[in-house]
């Protein structure tokens, strides 16, 4: 051991002259020239993989939000549809266009809910009228006023309801 390990380093030892001490100590250690390559290379395959996969997540996001902007402005014709229907005035060629939106909107994921005696959930409701009564023991969606539709499990429009609570 050299004379500058041997010294006894206590608190008022400069931190300089620690790593001094401990470089000289220390082996000379030779580098692979092949291990420091393949480290490397292993390094740049890693964060370029990840990049992969960060720029197919993105671009995930990026479809599924398009297509939810899509399925929202079509919300208002949708619910025309579902008045008309109604109404019986769904007749001809506009049945078969109706049918035909229908049809595309829930091939591209679009789901409607809302149904009478649900409970009543805010997360996934919009309460309008309020109303109380004795045979319900929970708040309960006693009327859907508009229905409430989600695009994979995000919710593009609440369900507009009437909530009849107990008594």
């Amino acid at each position: 051991m050299s004379d500058t390990t041997d010294q006894v380093v206590d608190e008022t030892t400069p931190v300089e002259e620690v790593i001094e001490a401990v470089e000289e100590a220390a082996p000379v250690q030779e580098i692979d020239p092949v291990a420091a390559l393949t480290a490397d290379l292993q390094r740049l395959q890693a964060e370029y993989a990840n990049y992969r996969k960060r720029v197919e997540r993105d671009r995930a996001v990026a479809h599924e939000t398009a297509i939810g902007s899509v399925l929202t402005e079509l919300l208002a014709t949708l619910d025309d549809i579902d008045r008309a229907a109604e109404h019986n005035e769904l007749t001809g060629g506009f049945k078969a266009v109706a049918d035909q939106i229908a049809a595309t909107t829930t091939r591209f994921g679009l789901e409607k809910y809302g149904t009478e005696g649900d409970a009543f959930d805010p997360q996934i409701h919009e309460a309008l009228l309020h109303d109380t009564s004795s045979e319900v023991t929970t708040p309960t969606a006693s009327k859907i006023l508009q229905p409430g539709y989600k695009y994979k499990e995000r919710i593009l429009r609440p369900a507009r309801v009437a909530v009849t609570d107990p008594e």
